[in-house]
Protein backbone atom coordinates (compact mmCIF):
# COMPACT_ATOMS: atom_id res chain seq x y z
CA UNK A 1 0.00 0.00 0.00
CA UNK A 2 2.91 2.34 0.66
CA UNK A 3 3.84 4.53 -2.29
CA UNK A 4 0.59 3.81 -4.17
CA UNK A 5 -1.70 6.79 -4.65
CA UNK A 6 -5.15 5.38 -3.88
CA UNK A 7 -8.55 6.55 -2.71
CA UNK A 8 -7.49 6.59 0.96
CA UNK A 9 -4.46 8.71 0.07
CA UNK A 10 -6.66 11.00 -2.01
CA UNK A 11 -9.08 11.60 0.88
CA UNK A 12 -6.24 12.27 3.29
CA UNK A 13 -4.61 14.81 0.94
CA UNK A 14 -7.91 16.58 0.28
CA UNK A 15 -8.56 16.97 4.00
CA UNK A 16 -5.10 18.46 4.54
CA UNK A 17 -5.58 20.84 1.62
CA UNK A 18 -8.99 22.00 2.84
CA UNK A 19 -7.72 22.66 6.36
CA UNK A 20 -4.87 24.69 4.91
CA UNK A 21 -7.20 26.54 2.55
CA UNK A 22 -9.45 27.43 5.48
CA UNK A 23 -6.46 28.67 7.48
CA UNK A 24 -5.12 30.81 4.64
CA UNK A 25 -8.53 32.36 3.99
CA UNK A 26 -9.61 35.78 5.22
CA UNK A 27 -12.75 36.65 7.18
CA UNK A 28 -13.69 32.99 7.58
CA UNK A 29 -16.41 31.78 9.91
CA UNK A 30 -14.47 28.68 10.90
CA UNK A 31 -17.37 26.93 12.63
CA UNK A 32 -19.52 27.29 9.52
CA UNK A 33 -16.71 26.44 7.13
CA UNK A 34 -15.73 23.15 8.77
CA UNK A 35 -19.36 22.02 8.52
CA UNK A 36 -19.31 22.78 4.78
CA UNK A 37 -16.03 21.10 3.84
CA UNK A 38 -17.33 17.48 3.80
CA UNK A 39 -19.88 18.56 1.19
CA UNK A 40 -17.17 20.27 -0.85
CA UNK A 41 -14.89 17.23 -0.78
CA UNK A 42 -17.80 14.84 -1.50
CA UNK A 43 -20.44 16.74 -3.50
CA UNK A 44 -23.65 15.30 -4.85
CA UNK A 45 -25.92 12.55 -3.60
CA UNK A 46 -24.15 9.35 -4.54
CA UNK A 47 -21.56 7.57 -2.43
CA UNK A 48 -18.16 7.25 -4.05
CA UNK A 49 -16.29 4.87 -1.74
CA UNK A 50 -18.81 3.29 0.65
CA UNK A 51 -22.50 2.44 0.66
CA UNK A 52 -23.66 5.79 2.03
CA UNK A 53 -22.72 9.38 1.20
CA UNK A 54 -23.71 10.32 4.75
CA UNK A 55 -21.21 7.84 6.20
CA UNK A 56 -18.50 9.11 3.86
CA UNK A 57 -19.08 12.70 4.93
CA UNK A 58 -19.16 11.74 8.59
CA UNK A 59 -15.73 10.13 8.23
CA UNK A 60 -14.40 13.21 6.44
CA UNK A 61 -15.74 15.26 9.34
CA UNK A 62 -13.78 13.30 11.92
CA UNK A 63 -10.65 13.54 9.80
CA UNK A 64 -11.13 17.31 9.69
CA UNK A 65 -11.48 17.51 13.45
CA UNK A 66 -8.36 15.45 14.05
CA UNK A 67 -6.49 17.47 11.44
CA UNK A 68 -7.38 20.56 13.46
CA UNK A 69 -6.01 18.91 16.60
CA UNK A 70 -9.46 18.24 18.05
CA UNK A 71 -10.57 14.92 19.61
CA UNK A 72 -12.58 12.36 17.69
CA UNK A 73 -16.23 12.35 18.77
CA UNK A 74 -18.05 9.52 20.48
CA UNK A 75 -20.48 7.80 18.10
CA UNK A 76 -23.16 7.54 20.75
CA UNK A 77 -23.26 11.22 21.67
CA UNK A 78 -24.62 14.20 19.77
CA UNK A 79 -22.11 16.82 18.81
CA UNK A 80 -21.62 19.35 16.05
CA UNK A 81 -18.62 18.93 13.80
CA UNK A 82 -17.48 22.39 14.85
CA UNK A 83 -17.64 21.71 18.60
CA UNK A 84 -14.48 23.04 20.22
CA UNK A 85 -13.11 24.61 17.06
CA UNK A 86 -12.40 27.86 18.85
CA UNK A 87 -9.81 25.94 20.88
CA UNK A 88 -7.85 25.32 17.67
CA UNK A 89 -8.05 28.81 16.15
CA UNK A 90 -4.83 29.80 17.89
CA UNK A 91 -1.16 30.21 17.01
CA UNK A 92 0.10 27.69 19.56
CA UNK A 93 -1.52 24.32 20.19
CA UNK A 94 0.33 21.22 21.32
CA UNK A 95 -0.79 17.71 20.53
CA UNK A 96 -3.13 16.19 23.07
CA UNK A 97 -3.20 12.46 23.76
CA UNK A 98 -4.06 10.30 22.01
CA UNK A 99 -2.15 11.28 18.88
CA UNK A 100 -3.25 8.23 16.86
CA UNK A 101 -7.02 7.70 16.74
CA UNK A 102 -9.47 5.19 15.30
CA UNK A 103 -12.63 6.50 13.67
CA UNK A 104 -14.80 3.58 14.70
CA UNK A 105 -17.48 3.93 12.05
CA UNK A 106 -14.80 3.92 9.34
CA UNK A 107 -13.32 0.64 10.61
CA UNK A 108 -14.22 -2.45 8.61
CA UNK A 109 -13.94 -4.78 11.65
CA UNK A 110 -11.38 -6.81 9.73
CA UNK A 111 -10.78 -10.36 10.97
CA UNK A 112 -7.90 -10.95 13.30
CA UNK A 113 -5.08 -13.32 12.32
CA UNK A 114 -6.51 -16.45 10.73
CA UNK A 115 -5.17 -19.33 8.65
CA UNK A 116 -7.71 -20.94 6.32
CA UNK A 117 -7.94 -23.22 3.30
CA UNK A 118 -8.92 -21.47 0.08
CA UNK A 119 -10.79 -22.84 -2.93
CA UNK A 120 -7.43 -23.62 -4.51
CA UNK A 121 -7.21 -26.80 -2.42
CA UNK A 122 -6.98 -29.78 -4.78
CA UNK A 123 -7.64 -32.50 -2.20
CA UNK A 124 -4.29 -34.06 -2.97
CA UNK A 125 -3.31 -37.56 -1.89
CA UNK A 126 -0.23 -36.59 0.14
CA UNK A 127 -2.12 -34.36 2.59
CA UNK A 128 1.12 -32.66 3.58
CA UNK A 129 -0.74 -29.99 5.52
CA UNK A 130 -2.11 -32.56 7.96
CA UNK A 131 1.31 -34.16 8.40
CA UNK A 132 3.12 -30.97 9.45
CA UNK A 133 0.44 -29.49 11.72
CA UNK A 134 1.77 -29.62 15.31
CA UNK A 135 -1.70 -29.35 16.87
CA UNK A 136 -3.69 -31.84 14.76
CA UNK A 137 -5.84 -28.92 13.64
CA UNK A 138 -6.23 -30.00 9.99
CA UNK A 139 -8.52 -32.78 8.84
CA UNK A 140 -9.79 -33.97 5.50
CA UNK A 141 -13.50 -33.36 5.05
CA UNK A 142 -15.19 -34.39 1.79
CA UNK A 143 -11.79 -34.76 0.19
CA UNK A 144 -10.54 -31.25 1.11
CA UNK A 145 -8.50 -29.88 3.98
CA UNK A 146 -10.33 -28.08 6.78
CA UNK A 147 -8.69 -26.18 9.66
CA UNK A 148 -10.14 -26.32 13.16
CA UNK A 149 -9.75 -22.68 14.22
CA UNK A 150 -10.00 -23.57 17.90
CA UNK A 151 -6.86 -25.69 17.63
CA UNK A 152 -4.92 -23.65 15.06
CA UNK A 153 -1.97 -21.66 16.46
CA UNK A 154 -1.30 -19.79 13.16
CA UNK A 155 2.24 -21.15 12.88
CA UNK A 156 2.05 -21.26 9.08
CA UNK A 157 3.66 -24.67 8.62
CA UNK A 158 0.73 -25.91 6.59
CA UNK A 159 1.04 -22.88 4.30
CA UNK A 160 4.66 -23.74 3.59
CA UNK A 161 3.88 -27.41 3.03
CA UNK A 162 0.94 -27.01 0.64
CA UNK A 163 2.16 -27.66 -2.95
CA UNK A 164 -0.65 -25.51 -4.37
CA UNK A 165 -0.25 -22.51 -2.01
CA UNK A 166 -3.91 -23.11 -1.22
CA UNK A 167 -3.62 -22.25 2.48
CA UNK A 168 -3.71 -18.55 3.27
CA UNK A 169 -3.06 -16.44 6.33
CA UNK A 170 -4.91 -13.15 6.64
CA UNK A 171 -4.44 -10.55 9.34
CA UNK A 172 -5.89 -7.15 10.06
CA UNK A 173 -3.43 -4.84 8.22
CA UNK A 174 -3.22 -2.29 11.02
CA UNK A 175 -2.36 -5.00 13.54
CA UNK A 176 0.13 -6.65 11.18
CA UNK A 177 1.98 -3.36 10.76
CA UNK A 178 2.07 -2.62 14.50
CA UNK A 179 5.41 -3.60 15.94
CA UNK A 180 4.08 -3.21 19.48
CA UNK A 181 1.08 -5.57 19.19
CA UNK A 182 -0.96 -2.62 20.42
CA UNK A 183 -4.02 -3.19 18.20
CA UNK A 184 -6.77 -5.62 19.14
CA UNK A 185 -10.54 -5.82 18.64
CA UNK A 186 -13.33 -4.37 20.72
CA UNK A 187 -16.62 -6.16 21.43
CA UNK A 188 -17.89 -5.20 17.96
CA UNK A 189 -14.80 -6.43 16.16
CA UNK A 190 -13.60 -2.89 15.53
CA UNK A 191 -9.93 -2.10 15.95
CA UNK A 192 -8.85 -0.56 19.24
CA UNK A 193 -5.46 0.74 20.36
CA UNK A 194 -3.83 -0.11 23.66
CA UNK A 195 -2.24 3.25 24.34
CA UNK A 196 -0.06 1.79 27.06
CA UNK A 197 1.68 -0.10 24.26
CA UNK A 198 1.40 2.39 21.37
CA UNK A 199 4.53 4.42 20.55
CA UNK A 200 2.84 6.55 17.83
CA UNK A 201 5.04 5.31 14.99
CA UNK A 202 2.04 5.74 12.66
CA UNK A 203 2.53 2.57 10.64
CA UNK A 204 -1.07 1.53 11.35
CA UNK A 205 -2.53 4.73 9.94
CA UNK A 206 -0.81 4.28 6.57
CA UNK A 207 -1.54 0.56 6.39
CA UNK A 208 -5.29 0.65 7.08
CA UNK A 209 -7.00 0.10 3.68
CA UNK A 210 -10.17 1.78 4.99
CA UNK A 211 -8.53 4.98 6.22
CA UNK A 212 -9.99 4.46 9.68
CA UNK A 213 -6.87 5.43 11.63
CA UNK A 214 -5.93 9.10 11.79
CA UNK A 215 -3.35 11.21 13.59
CA UNK A 216 -3.84 14.76 14.77
CA UNK A 217 -2.38 17.72 12.90
CA UNK A 218 -1.16 21.30 13.30
CA UNK A 219 -1.57 22.61 9.74
CA UNK A 220 -4.12 25.18 10.80
CA UNK A 221 -2.11 26.49 13.76
CA UNK A 222 1.08 26.76 11.72
CA UNK A 223 -0.62 28.89 9.07
CA UNK A 224 -2.52 30.88 11.68
CA UNK A 225 0.79 31.77 13.37
CA UNK A 226 2.13 33.05 10.06
CA UNK A 227 -1.02 35.07 9.42
CA UNK A 228 -0.90 36.68 12.84
CA UNK A 229 2.61 38.04 12.32
CA UNK A 230 4.89 35.35 13.75
CA UNK A 231 8.08 34.38 12.01
CA UNK A 232 7.76 30.64 11.48
CA UNK A 233 11.01 28.91 10.54
CA UNK A 234 10.85 25.54 8.81
CA UNK A 235 13.34 22.93 10.00
CA UNK A 236 13.35 20.19 7.37
CA UNK A 237 14.30 16.59 8.10
CA UNK A 238 16.97 14.87 5.97
CA UNK A 239 14.32 12.62 4.37
CA UNK A 240 12.96 15.59 2.37
CA UNK A 241 14.87 14.72 -0.81
CA UNK A 242 12.40 14.09 -3.65
CA UNK A 243 9.36 14.04 -1.34
CA UNK A 244 7.58 16.88 -3.16
CA UNK A 245 8.30 15.45 -6.60
CA UNK A 246 11.29 15.50 -8.93
CA UNK A 247 10.86 19.19 -9.72
CA UNK A 248 11.47 20.29 -6.11
CA UNK A 249 15.18 19.61 -6.02
CA UNK A 250 17.21 20.50 -2.90
CA UNK A 251 18.16 23.85 -4.42
CA UNK A 252 14.46 24.70 -4.87
CA UNK A 253 13.15 23.52 -1.50
CA UNK A 254 13.77 26.77 0.39
CA UNK A 255 12.00 28.92 -2.21
CA UNK A 256 9.13 26.41 -2.37
CA UNK A 257 8.53 26.48 1.38
CA UNK A 258 8.83 30.25 1.58
CA UNK A 259 5.92 30.54 -0.88
CA UNK A 260 3.83 29.01 1.90
CA UNK A 261 4.76 31.77 4.34
CA UNK A 262 7.76 30.35 6.17
CA UNK A 263 10.27 33.07 6.98
CA UNK A 264 13.31 30.83 6.64
CA UNK A 265 14.27 27.21 6.02
CA UNK A 266 16.96 25.22 7.85
CA UNK A 267 18.02 21.61 7.31
CA UNK A 268 17.83 19.30 10.29
CA UNK A 269 20.95 17.54 9.03
CA UNK A 270 22.71 20.22 11.10
CA UNK A 271 21.18 18.76 14.24
CA UNK A 272 21.95 15.25 12.99
CA UNK A 273 25.63 16.21 12.86
CA UNK A 274 25.52 17.59 16.39
CA UNK A 275 23.70 14.47 17.60
CA UNK A 276 26.40 12.35 15.97
CA UNK A 277 29.22 14.22 17.69
CA UNK A 278 27.50 13.87 21.07
CA UNK A 279 26.71 10.17 20.62
CA UNK A 280 30.27 9.46 19.47
CA UNK A 281 31.61 11.07 22.65
CA UNK A 282 29.11 9.12 24.77
CA UNK A 283 30.07 5.82 23.16
CA UNK A 284 33.77 6.40 23.71
CA UNK A 285 33.17 7.41 27.31
CA UNK A 286 30.79 4.60 28.29
CA UNK A 287 31.33 1.45 26.18
CA UNK A 288 32.41 -1.04 27.40
CA UNK A 289 33.79 0.30 30.71
CA UNK A 290 30.52 1.73 32.08
CA UNK A 291 27.91 -0.16 30.08
CA UNK A 292 27.98 -3.14 27.69
CA UNK A 293 26.53 -1.34 24.66
CA UNK A 294 24.93 1.94 23.61
CA UNK A 295 21.77 2.51 21.57
CA UNK A 296 21.00 5.55 19.42
CA UNK A 297 18.33 8.02 20.48
CA UNK A 298 17.11 9.89 17.39
CA UNK A 299 14.00 7.76 16.61
CA UNK A 300 11.43 8.50 19.35
CA UNK A 301 9.24 5.47 18.62
CA UNK A 302 12.23 3.13 18.86
CA UNK A 303 13.54 4.65 22.09
CA UNK A 304 10.09 4.58 23.72
CA UNK A 305 9.64 0.95 22.69
CA UNK A 306 13.04 0.04 24.13
CA UNK A 307 12.25 1.70 27.45
CA UNK A 308 8.80 0.09 27.63
CA UNK A 309 9.87 -3.46 26.83
CA UNK A 310 13.45 -3.44 28.14
CA UNK A 311 13.46 -1.00 31.07
CA UNK A 312 16.74 -2.49 32.28
CA UNK A 313 18.39 -0.97 29.20
CA UNK A 314 16.95 2.54 29.63
CA UNK A 315 20.29 3.94 30.76
CA UNK A 316 22.03 2.38 27.76
CA UNK A 317 20.06 4.46 25.27
CA UNK A 318 21.98 7.60 24.40
CA UNK A 319 20.86 10.72 26.21
CA UNK A 320 21.82 12.87 23.22
CA UNK A 321 19.12 15.27 22.10
CA UNK A 322 17.51 14.32 18.79
CA UNK A 323 18.38 16.15 15.55
CA UNK A 324 14.97 17.86 15.61
CA UNK A 325 15.49 19.29 19.09
CA UNK A 326 19.12 20.29 18.56
CA UNK A 327 18.29 22.11 15.32
CA UNK A 328 15.25 23.83 16.81
CA UNK A 329 17.14 24.86 19.93
CA UNK A 330 19.97 26.37 17.88
CA UNK A 331 17.60 28.25 15.57
CA UNK A 332 15.66 29.63 18.54
CA UNK A 333 18.85 30.84 20.19
CA UNK A 334 19.51 32.86 17.06
CA UNK A 335 15.84 33.85 16.59
CA UNK A 336 14.28 33.94 20.07
CA UNK A 337 10.96 35.39 18.87
CA UNK A 338 10.46 32.90 16.06
CA UNK A 339 8.33 29.79 16.08
CA UNK A 340 9.85 26.52 14.89
CA UNK A 341 8.06 24.11 12.57
CA UNK A 342 9.69 20.72 12.10
CA UNK A 343 8.80 19.23 8.71
CA UNK A 344 9.52 15.56 8.30
CA UNK A 345 8.30 12.04 7.65
CA UNK A 346 7.43 11.03 11.20
CA UNK A 347 4.23 10.81 13.24
CA UNK A 348 6.17 10.03 16.43
CA UNK A 349 7.94 13.40 16.20
CA UNK A 350 4.56 14.96 16.97
CA UNK A 351 4.55 13.04 20.22
CA UNK A 352 8.16 14.00 20.96
CA UNK A 353 7.44 17.69 20.40
CA UNK A 354 4.54 17.50 22.86
CA UNK A 355 6.85 16.58 25.74
CA UNK A 356 7.13 19.40 28.24
CA UNK A 357 10.91 19.30 27.98
CA UNK A 358 10.71 19.93 24.22
CA UNK A 359 7.75 22.30 23.91
CA UNK A 360 9.88 25.41 24.31
CA UNK A 361 12.04 24.32 21.37
CA UNK A 362 9.55 22.98 18.79
CA UNK A 363 6.21 24.71 18.21
CA UNK A 364 4.79 22.71 15.29
CA UNK A 365 5.39 19.35 13.65
CA UNK A 366 4.09 18.73 10.14
CA UNK A 367 4.61 15.75 7.87
CA UNK A 368 5.63 16.03 4.24
CA UNK A 369 2.11 14.96 3.30
CA UNK A 370 0.56 17.75 5.37
CA UNK A 371 2.87 20.30 3.76
CA UNK A 372 1.83 19.03 0.34
CA UNK A 373 -1.71 19.92 1.38
CA UNK A 374 -0.48 23.46 2.03
CA UNK A 375 1.04 23.62 -1.46
CA UNK A 376 -2.30 22.53 -2.93
CA UNK A 377 -4.21 25.06 -0.87
CA UNK A 378 -1.97 27.89 -2.10
CA UNK A 379 -2.14 26.58 -5.67
CA UNK A 380 1.65 26.53 -5.82
CA UNK A 381 2.93 25.26 -9.15
CA UNK A 382 5.92 23.27 -7.98
CA UNK A 383 7.15 22.92 -11.56
CA UNK A 384 7.67 26.69 -11.69
CA UNK A 385 9.69 27.04 -8.49
CA UNK A 386 13.06 28.57 -9.34
CA UNK A 387 16.34 27.39 -7.92
CA UNK A 388 17.70 29.40 -5.03
CA UNK A 389 19.89 28.94 -2.02
CA UNK A 390 20.73 25.28 -1.64
CA UNK A 391 20.77 23.73 1.82
CA UNK A 392 24.42 22.78 2.31
CA UNK A 393 24.94 23.22 6.06
CA UNK A 394 24.62 19.52 6.88
CA UNK A 395 27.38 17.02 6.15
CA UNK A 396 26.94 13.88 4.08
CA UNK A 397 26.72 11.73 7.21
CA UNK A 398 24.12 14.08 8.71
CA UNK A 399 22.03 13.78 5.57
CA UNK A 400 22.28 9.99 5.78
CA UNK A 401 20.28 9.86 9.04
CA UNK A 402 17.12 9.39 6.97
CA UNK A 403 17.89 5.81 5.92
CA UNK A 404 18.32 2.71 8.02
CA UNK A 405 21.93 2.33 9.11
CA UNK A 406 22.71 6.00 8.54
CA UNK A 407 22.82 7.05 12.18
CA UNK A 408 25.18 4.28 13.21
CA UNK A 409 27.37 4.94 10.15
CA UNK A 410 27.70 8.61 11.09
CA UNK A 411 28.73 7.82 14.68
CA UNK A 412 31.10 5.07 13.56
CA UNK A 413 32.72 7.37 10.97
CA UNK A 414 33.46 10.08 13.55
CA UNK A 415 34.90 7.66 16.12
CA UNK A 416 37.08 5.78 13.67
CA UNK A 417 38.28 9.00 12.03
CA UNK A 418 39.40 10.47 15.35
CA UNK A 419 40.56 7.12 16.80
CA UNK A 420 41.91 4.97 13.95
CA UNK A 421 42.85 2.25 16.40
CA UNK A 422 39.19 1.68 17.37
CA UNK A 423 36.84 -0.45 15.29
CA UNK A 424 33.22 0.23 16.17
CA UNK A 425 30.93 -2.78 15.95
CA UNK A 426 27.46 -1.85 14.72
CA UNK A 427 24.09 -3.59 14.74
CA UNK A 428 21.16 -1.85 13.02
CA UNK A 429 17.50 -2.87 12.98
CA UNK A 430 14.52 -1.39 11.14
CA UNK A 431 10.92 -2.02 12.12
CA UNK A 432 9.95 -2.42 15.76
CA UNK A 433 9.72 -6.20 15.62
CA UNK A 434 13.29 -6.41 14.36
CA UNK A 435 14.34 -3.84 16.94
CA UNK A 436 12.89 -6.05 19.66
CA UNK A 437 14.84 -9.02 18.31
CA UNK A 438 18.01 -6.94 18.39
CA UNK A 439 17.44 -6.08 22.05
CA UNK A 440 16.80 -9.73 22.85
CA UNK A 441 20.23 -10.44 21.38
CA UNK A 442 21.66 -7.68 23.56
CA UNK A 443 19.93 -9.17 26.59
CA UNK A 444 21.62 -12.47 25.85
CA UNK A 445 24.99 -10.71 25.85
CA UNK A 446 25.60 -11.21 22.14
CA UNK A 447 25.99 -7.49 21.36
CA UNK A 448 28.38 -6.39 24.08
CA UNK A 449 30.62 -3.60 22.84
CA UNK A 450 28.22 -2.70 20.03
CA UNK A 451 26.55 0.49 18.90
CA UNK A 452 22.88 -0.34 18.32
CA UNK A 453 20.75 1.65 15.90
CA UNK A 454 17.00 1.29 16.03
CA UNK A 455 14.52 2.65 13.48
CA UNK A 456 10.80 2.10 14.04
CA UNK A 457 9.88 2.32 10.37
CA UNK A 458 11.05 -0.41 7.96
CA UNK A 459 13.60 1.38 5.79
CA UNK A 460 14.26 4.18 8.24
CA UNK A 461 12.81 7.70 8.31
CA UNK A 462 12.11 7.57 4.56
CA UNK A 463 9.38 5.06 5.44
CA UNK A 464 7.69 7.28 8.01
CA UNK A 465 3.93 7.64 8.07
CA UNK A 466 4.05 11.16 6.60
CA UNK A 467 6.06 10.47 3.47
CA UNK A 468 4.87 10.92 -0.10
CA UNK A 469 7.14 8.75 -2.22
CA UNK A 470 7.78 5.01 -2.52
CA UNK A 471 10.31 3.89 0.08
CA UNK A 472 12.96 2.43 -2.28
CA UNK A 473 12.85 5.58 -4.42
CA UNK A 474 13.23 7.84 -1.39
CA UNK A 475 16.02 5.76 0.06
CA UNK A 476 17.98 5.91 -3.20
CA UNK A 477 17.47 9.68 -3.45
CA UNK A 478 18.70 10.30 0.10
CA UNK A 479 21.74 8.05 -0.34
CA UNK A 480 22.62 9.89 -3.54
CA UNK A 481 22.18 13.27 -1.86
CA UNK A 482 24.38 12.12 1.02
CA UNK A 483 27.39 11.94 -1.31
CA UNK A 484 27.21 15.45 -2.75
CA UNK A 485 28.52 17.67 0.04
CA UNK A 486 32.17 18.60 0.41
CA UNK A 487 31.87 17.99 4.15
CA UNK A 488 31.77 14.25 4.67
CA UNK A 489 31.69 13.41 8.38
CA UNK A 490 29.72 15.09 11.15
CA UNK A 491 32.80 16.40 12.99
CA UNK A 492 33.41 18.65 9.96
CA UNK A 493 30.13 20.50 10.60
CA UNK A 494 30.43 24.29 10.79
CA UNK A 495 28.15 24.14 13.84
CA UNK A 496 29.98 21.50 15.87
CA UNK A 497 31.42 24.18 18.16
CA UNK A 498 27.90 25.16 19.23
CA UNK A 499 27.01 21.80 20.73
CA UNK A 500 28.02 22.82 24.24
CA UNK A 501 25.65 25.80 24.30
CA UNK A 502 22.69 23.60 23.26
CA UNK A 503 23.11 20.76 25.75
CA UNK A 504 24.25 22.60 28.89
Amino acid sequence: MRGIYNSVTDIRRKVFAEIARMAYGDNIDYAKKIEEIPYEILPGTKAKYRNSIFLERAIIGERLRLGMGLPVREMSEYGALSDGIEESVIATKYYDDPLINIVKFACNACPEKKVFVSNACQGCLSHQCTEVCPKDAIHIVNGRSLIDQDKCIKCGRCMDACPYSAIVKIERPCAASCGMDAITSDEDGKAQINYDRCVSCGQCLVNCPFGAIVDKGQIFQTIYAMKTGHDVIACVAPAFVGQFGPSVTPDKLKNALMTLGFSDVVEVAIGADLCTVEEAADFLNKVPEKQPFMATSCCPAWSVMAKKDFPQFADYISMALTPMVLTARMVKKDNPNAKICFIGPCAAKKLEASRRSVRSDVDFVLTFEEVMGMFEARAVDLEQIVAGEELIAGTNDGRGFAVSGGVAKAVKDVIEKEHPDIQVKVQAAEGLKNCRTMLMMAKAGRLNGYLLEGMACPGGCVAGAGTLQPIPKSSAAVKRYATQNEKKTSDESSFAHRLHELVD
